[in-house]
């Protein structure tokens, strides 16, 4: 019975991390950061009232951000053609498919640090009124079911 767990270990693991990469491809399929947006500044225009210069303010950091979001997405799906291609040389959870994931986990983090920085630069353009309706909404954004 070993020798049968030995042979079948390569193809169990492998079977594993293309599941994991799977579903980060899917993800970005999908684009869930540009759902997250549209859900943050659909509820943001549904529940706080914004004067022009704060609509122009939001719409400049907007598109400030989109260009590093994309940044990050196009990082992170390279990301992800590097780990299949480690995935495919190795068969294993080798020191190339361990270094691929590490890096598509640091890219991860750089986008949700950005993301953040994101939503905090929009807030800094709320008056002190309105703070308290801007972080329901962020909260409802990032806790809405899909």
């Amino acid at each position: 019975m070993t020798s049968v767990v030995r042979r079948a270990a390569p193809t169990i693991v492998l079977a594993f991390l293309a599941a994991i990469a799977g579903v980060f491809i899917g993800g970005w399929i999908r684009a869930p950061g540009a759902a997250h947006g549209t859900e943050l500044h659909t509820l943001l225009h549904r529940d706080v009232v914004l004067d022009a210069p704060q609509e122009a303010a939001l719409d400049r950091l907007e598109a400030e951000f989109a260009v590093r979001r994309a940044a990050l997405e196009a990082e992170l799906r390279a990301d992800n053609v590097r780990l299949a291609a480690a995935i495919e040389r190795e068969h294993a959870n080798g020191p190339a498919v361990a270094a691929a994931v590490d890096r598509s986990h640091r890219t991860m983090g750089a986008l949700q640090k950005a993301t953040l920085a994101h939503v905090f630069a929009m807030r800094g353009v709320m008056r002190a009124d309105q703070t308290a309706a801007f972080d329901r909404v962020v909260v409802q954004a990032l806790t809405l079911a899909h």
